[in-house]
């Protein structure tokens, strides 16, 4: 088994299929817009644009009309300095999941081979930068804070809230976006404000 490259950048896709391929060779924190879901969920957005800001970000969505409309509308809420751009080819095709091709018939990045896509990340310069991620928060970090676990659900609440964060992060998710904002020790800091008054 080959080792996953690690990437420090944050990597936005379109959905959970691309994520899913991109995560079998890459270690990096992934983050899905849900398609067009992004452009009615400004939580979201603001997420995605304060994880950018803190560790950059590149955009990987598929060559049809609908993967440059998210493209152009991530790319106004992003700052340009913080973004980068990997494009994947048009190749004529349909995904293996699929009953039938895409509008355009056109393959997206979750029918991409790792080469094509390790192919886009490079040319865009992602890969010029692939140290392992500094920040060493596990599931355990979460479960010590009692993030994870019975009664968990309001402390994931208010640190919500305290953070800025969307509403109803699954732990998975919570994670992966702490990875990218918080240090262990900064985290836990955080959770020292919380008062056990309010479970």
């Amino acid at each position: 088994m080959t080792d996953k490259i690690a990437l420090s950048r944050v990597v936005i896709v379109e959905g959970k299929y691309d994520k899913s391929t991109l995560a079998s060779f890459l270690d990096a924190p992934i983050f899905v817009t849900g398609g067009f879901r992004i452009f009615h969920q400004p939580e979201r957005l603001a997420l995605l644009r304060r994880m950018a800001e803190e560790k950059g970000a590149v955009i990987l969505t598929d060559s049809d009309r609908s993967g440059f409309r998210i493209r152009g509308y991530l790319s106004g809420a992003i700052p340009p300095e913080k973004l980068l751009h990997a494009y994947i080819p048009d190749i004529l095709g349909k995904e293996a999941r699929k009953t039938r091709p895409s509008a355009q018939g056109l393959l997206g990045v979750e029918g991409m081979t790792r080469e094509i896509l390790l192919d886009a990340l490079r040319r865009c310069g992602a890969l010029e930068d692939c140290s392992p991620p500094k920040n060493s928060l596990q599931k355990k970090d979460l479960m010590v804070l009692g993030l994870t676990g019975p009664g968990s659900r309001v402390r994931r609440q208010w640190l919500e809230e305290q953070l800025s964060l969307p509403a109803g992060l699954s732990c998975n998710g919570l994670l992966a976006v702490l990875r990218v904002l918080y240090t262990p020790g900064e985290l836990a800091q955080q959770m020292n404000k919380y008062s056990p008054k309010e479970d």
